[in-house]
């Protein structure tokens, strides 16, 4: 072979080595020696001692042809890496997050069941600590405040938790921070949570106004503090943080007694369990014994709403650690299995030489693999790194929203060896039947070239239309038509590609869909405000002489269960006004749905949940007052984005209730001119529960749920367009290397370049027009799949296709098929015609 010729083969993709005289001299010699003799025992098998030189032979030569095709390579193991970085870093962060809220249950004594009541008398607990399967006992305290924080116009709110005066509690215990812990007898002082101390800027030694039982009193606060009830921050009934607006707080028992008249007497509840103890048992007998003094429903940390936060969260980085590394492996194996296959073929006669000179079939599959284990290994190495990079930024982000002692990126280890078996499988799977097919190639057929396909005119010259295209258009379409299975293995890839564009783009569109649907549509007041207790028409008719108020709407929030067959789910009942504008109910359609004077409409998330639909009869079992129990109709279904919900008709639900026409709280639309007036005379409302402040309640989402979805998104978006391009750019080298002499044939007989590049170009372009459109469609119900997967029921992302979304993808492959055909046209350029041209010997 001349120098030109050795010089062209080393440039080009594939290794087209026909003939013995291809091998290097060392190899020859190599081969040779090791070649059986006919006829001997264990002809056509190496003895064990010529095993080490024939394996060393074959490893010179994988390293050679990967050299050669080390743009092939590079892409494939890029596709590994991105989909395996996706897989490391969400089973790692599922990781950290169980085992290090695991620990910190376990080291704070978190509880096991959680009840709210009216008010019991302390010798209550004896009776509760005797239930069956119940370990231990902890009451207390659990008012809701309003504050005066220096430096904030509206009025913050929060919930106090009463401490044991002189003895640390024996459940939920608290971590601390910074500061010191309450002064044995001491007063005024305040323990406050750490999500709320840093939103504020409060420190040790600073000093907060509550109002406490309508008494203003300055506190200092004493320590910034953490507790496992806590770990997810918001006010009860929100699915989403306030931390700015909202606060925990812990004080002395005989204080805050002392302030509520609640002097020998609880009203909330923590108990555990004993080991084996069944939580339902334990949970209907605790309400037994706390209804005669308002007991709200107890329930377990299952429904707990910090621990169905984190579990939400755990859940879908389940989803996502699975569905986007399943897309993108499986691009990996059909480029694997492309440049195997291809590169299989254009070896014909090298597989029949090294099996004449000995090797056995199962070396020469052995052989072949390896190619692909190379490119897992390299995957496998770069998605590693990348998903221990990523986990970091994540568990940074994550400190926003979850507040645990520490919370550090602890790599899960089976992740990486779950990693390379998994790669490894996606690249069997994907050149496993090219290479059964060599080892099972006979010599002699081997030795001579691929028959050519048989000759038949194409589709477009047998009907007639041949005459109006170009001679280069038709042998583009010829030569995609002779070769259907590789055709259709091609738009394969280029839809896949295609299609996982769109989905991270659905992500970053659902996030601005929640934000216009939850506070445009849904929400339209701008405050919202809660009551101690319920209150009359004349609360209304006071709230309504407020400064700056334009609008005003009353509520009713009523705790309930509500059960459908074995399934039940505990929440509030919000009676809102029938024609009100305020808090609205839309459907699916973005229709406000009018309240009906009778029967219930709920979340389509807790329809999902109970498995109820229109029609059905709804057990409700109310927690408060009467606690009477109806039978109400299913009438409707709402959409909504964040937590679940149940409306009815205000005098609906109040006639439910059989109370009067009572509220427990209003919202209201206020002059912005009269805005700062009106949240300071909130503050001077003694019997405020909290306060809910629309724009606060959107910069607070902004800044963490959607902080974290962006950022996931951002990911995904990177990973998928570095797929779309190896996928593009990998097809376009493959068919220069297969087409080599086909093409130099055609500037032999007189083609021009440009003309013999239409052709390549072509083709390329025939494939994505087809695959693209696929794509689309691939990618769409990839959305729709993957999104619902990730739906829960304290946040979800409702599926969003916009035309920016589709020719964001249409354009990225345009642009990755442009930078690979251009590649390709350069690469053609330099095409050796001797060498492309030299028969096999």
């Amino acid at each position: 072979m001349d120098r030109r010729a050795r010089a062209e083969q080393k440039r080009s993709d594939f290794p087209r080595t026909e003939t013995v005289a291809s091998l290097s001299r060392r190899e020859r010699a190599g081969v040779r020696e090791n070649r059986p003799i006919h006829g001997q025992a264990g002809a056509g098998h190496p003895s064990e001692q010529t095993l080490p030189a024939m394996t060393s032979t074959l490893d010179r030569k994988l390293w050679r042809d990967l050299s050669r095709m080390k743009g092939q390579a590079i892409a494939v193991a890029l596709v590994m890496a991105c989909g395996l970085a996706m897989m490391v870093m969400a089973r790692s962060l599922i990781h950290s997050l169980e085992s290090t809220r695991r620990e910190y249950y376990e080291a704070h004594r978190f509880a096991e069941v959680f009840a709210h009541l009216k008010r019991a008398p302390n010798a209550v607990m004896e009776r509760l600590a005797e239930i069956p399967g119940v370990a231990a006992v902890q009451a207390g305290l659990s008012v809701q405040v309003t504050l005066d924080i220096p430096g904030l116009d509206e009025p913050a709110s929060g919930m106090v938790r009463s401490l044991p005066d002189f003895r640390p509690p024996e459940l939920n215990r608290l971590f601390l921070r910074s500061g010191s812990w309450l002064t044995a007898g001491g007063r005024g002082e305040v323990l406050v949570s750490e999500a709320f101390a840093g939103a504020n800027r409060l420190r040790p030694g600073d000093r907060i106004a509550l109002l406490l039982n309508g008494r203003r009193q300055q506190l200092r606060v004493a320590g910034i503090v953490l507790s496992p009830e806590f770990i997810f921050e918001s006010r009860p009934g929100s699915a989403l943080p306030d931390n700015r607006s909202y606060g925990i707080f812990w004080m002395a028992y005989s204080e805050l007694a002392a302030a509520f008249d609640q002097d020998g007497a609880f009203n909330y509840l923590s108990l555990t369990l004993a080991p084996g103890a069944a939580e339902r048992p334990v949970i209907a007998e605790a309400d037994r014994l706390l209804a005669p003094y308002g007991g709200r429903g107890a329930y377990g940390r299952t429904d707990h709403p910090s621990h169905i936060r984190v579990t939400d969260e755990i859940r879908v980085l389940q989803t996502l650690s699975i569905g986007f590394p399943v897309v993108f492996l499986s691009v990996a194996a059909f480029m694997t299995n492309a440049v195997l296959s291809r590169l299989l073929a254009l070896q014909r006669e090298q597989i029949a030489i090294l099996k004449a000179f000995g090797f056995t079939n199962r070396q020469i599959a052995a052989h072949y693999l390896k190619f692909a284990f190379v490119m897992v290994a390299g995957g496998t190495g770069l998605g590693g790194v990348g998903g221990i990079v990523l986990g970091h930024r994540i568990v940074n982000l994550y400190h926003l929203f979850f507040r645990f002692p520490e919370l550090t990126f602890r790599l899960d280890r089976s992740a990486l060896l779950l990693a390379l078996m998994v790669s490894a499988g996606a690249a069997i799977a994907g050149v496993f039947s090219a290479v059964r097919r060599a080892a099972r190639l006979p010599p002699a057929e081997a030795m001579r070239p691929e028959p050519p396909a048989n000759y038949r005119p194409a589709f477009v010259e047998r009907t007639g239309i041949a005459h109006f295209l170009s001679h280069t258009f038709r042998i583009a379409v010829r030569n995609l038509e002779r070769k259907p299975i590789q055709a259709v293995f091609t738009i394969a890839g280029l839809a896949l590609a295609t299609g996982i564009l769109i989905v991270p783009n659905c992500f970053r569109d659902g996030v601005r869909a929640i934000l216009e649907y939850q506070w445009d549509i849904v929400q339209r007041q701008d405050i919202g405000i809660g009551l101690v207790e319920p209150g009359t028409d004349k609360v209304r008719h006071a709230l309504r002489e407020l400064p700056g108020v334009l609008a005003v709407e009353a509520f009713r929030y009523s705790p309930v269960r509500l059960h459908f067959g074995p399934r039940r789910r505990q929440l509030v009942i919000q009676g809102l006004s029938s024609d009100g504008l305020h808090n609205r109910v839309i459907d699916a359609a973005y229709h406000q749905i009018q309240l009906p004077a009778q029967g219930l409409v709920v979340s389509a998330k807790l329809a999902e949940v109970l498995g109820a639909k229109v029609g059905d009869e709804l057990r409700v079992e109310v927690l408060e007052g009467k606690r009477l129990t109806r039978h109400v109709p299913l009438v409707g279904l709402a959409e909504d984005f964040a937590g679940m919900a149940a409306y009815m008709d205000l005098r609906g639900l109040n006639r439910l209730l059989g109370e009067g026409d009572l509220i427990t709280g209003a919202s209201f639309s206020v002059d912005a001119a009269h805005r700062r007036d009106f949240l300071l005379a909130l503050k001077e409302i003694p019997k405020l529960s909290w306060v809910a402040i629309k724009e606060s309640l959107r910069a607070n989402f902004r800044q963490t749920t959607a902080a974290s979805i962006n950022l996931i998104q951002t990911i995904y978006l990177t990973f998928a367009t570095v797929v779309a391009f190896g996928v593009v750019y990998n097809n376009a080298r493959i068919s220069l290397a297969e087409r080599a002499r086909e093409l130099a044939t055609l500037r032999v007989v007189g083609f021009s370049r440009r003309e013999v590049g239409t052709v390549l170009v072509t083709e390329l372009v025939i494939l994505a027009l087809i695959a693209v459109p696929i794509g689309l469609a691939v990618g769409t119900g990839f959305a729709s799949a993957i999104l619902k997967a990730v739906n829960t029921e304290t946040v979800r992302l409702p599926l969003v296709l916009t035309a920016r979304n589709y020719a964001m993808a249409v354009l990225t492959v345009t642009v990755a098929s442009t930078l690979s055909a251009l590649f390709v046209l350069r690469k053609l350029n330099q095409l050796n015609l001797v060498s492309a041209l030299k028969a096999p010997e």
